[in-house]
């Protein structure tokens, strides 16, 4: 099988790692392909069995195989064109969060993946298949919790600005015309995932969301610097039975205020409070017993070789083999993106913003 990496950075290397985990391959070739002289030595120096180009579009010039796979591990602003020229070159593609910069590229990408009769595919991923968050989807599911009608789902940092606190020197971060957004386009592609894996809704709805920006006095002032690192929002998940449950949202890689990092699905009959991310293992479970709160609570830790940042390619890679996976492919991967851009709508406008799986369309 072959893998074709465009960008030799730090996430690309990341996910060659992980394509030498992959079971079941007689051989595994990957090339990789950056600009960059001293980024692309560093890669072959780590994987020297790797083949690299110094052009994309060189690498790519190869007639392709059935099984072949493009990862896109580069800034966001060149997701699209990049996508665009592997799906055109008869690969299957796997890109980077956040999938692109705006809803016509988003569009555009879907109609070329479908010409092509390709899969497009998000790395957004990382955190579904996890054991502790399949034991709530099963709780959702089975009745423990009754009809649910709410989530919290709050992450709060007080400093975790990618640009500034992480990777300063990868500024592109903090210019929204090249990062998409803030922390909306960081994490929440992921959280995303999660809810909508959790969830499977037909429709959405942002009721009402907001950003902000709050100012440390080390913010960088030679550089482009205008996305949030604070957001908000009231989201409401429609379910296929037509039952709604609202989300209450929030997520900061900075604010002045508390750190606190709270997951809780509600039902009518009980809660679950877990994390779907690195705090904690642990799942709390409280239904009634008695007319008395009954607190069940267990560690179900994530073992293994495959690790959270294997899951792109690993699951990637069933989807394009034809078996059971959770990848987030072309119609579900727009659908996820396009919900990351109503929030920043419904900010912006101060209106709701309604969302149906084939609003793309």
């Amino acid at each position: 099988m072959r893998f074709y990496l465009i960008g030799a950075g730090v996430i690309n290397r990341t996910h060659a790692e992980a394509i030498y985990k992959l079971d079941g391959e007689e051989t595994v070739e990957i090339k990789a392909a950056d600009p960059n002289p001293a980024a692309l030595a560093g890669f072959l120096e780590r994987f020297p069995e790797a083949e690299g180009y110094a052009d994309a579009g060189a690498m790519l010039a190869e007639p392709p195989r059935e099984d072949d796979i493009v990862i896109v591990g580069t800034p966001p602003f060149t997701h699209f064109p990049l996508s665009s020229m592997a799906l055109a070159s008869g690969r299957h593609v796997l890109c980077e969060k956040p999938l692109v910069m705006n809803r016509a590229e988003a569009e555009a990408l879907l109609a070329a993946a479908q010409a092509h009769r390709r899969l497009l595919g998000c790395c957004s991923v990382r955190f579904l298949d996890v054991p502790k968050t399949e034991e709530v989807k099963q709780l959702l599911n089975d009745g423990t919790l009754g009809d649910v009608y709410k989530i919290s789902f709050v992450f709060r940092g007080q400093r975790g600005r990618p640009g500034v606190e992480y990777q300063p020197e990868s500024r592109w971060f903090l210019d929204r015309a090249k990062s998409a957004g803030g922390i909306v386009m960081d994490w929440g592609p992921y959280d995303v995932a999660v809810l909508n894996d959790l969830l499977q809704p037909q429709r959405i709805e942002v009721a009402a969301a907001w950003t902000s920006k709050p100012e440390t006095d080390i913010d960088p002032t030679d550089t482009v610097y205008d996305i949030e690192g604070h957001v908000g929002a009231m989201l409401k998940f429609v379910r296929d039975d037509g039952r709604s449950v609202w989300v209450q949202y929030e997520r900061a890689s900075c604010t002045h205020g508390e750190p606190h990092a709270f997951v809780e699905i509600e039902g009518t009959k009980g809660a679950v409070k877990w994390s779907p991310y690195f705090e904690t293992d642990r799942v709390l479970v409280k239904t009634d017993r008695g007319g008395e709160v009954e607190a069940k609570e267990r560690e179900v830790p994530y073992e293994g070789p495959i690790g959270y940042m294997d899951h792109p390619v690993h699951l990637f890679r069933r989807k394009v083999k034809g078996l059971a996976s959770s990848a987030i492919v072309n119609e579900q991967a727009v659908f996820n993106f396009l919900q990351l851009l109503a929030i920043y709508e419904s900010a912006e406008s101060g209106r709701p913003v309604r969302l149906g799986r084939n609003a793309h369309a």
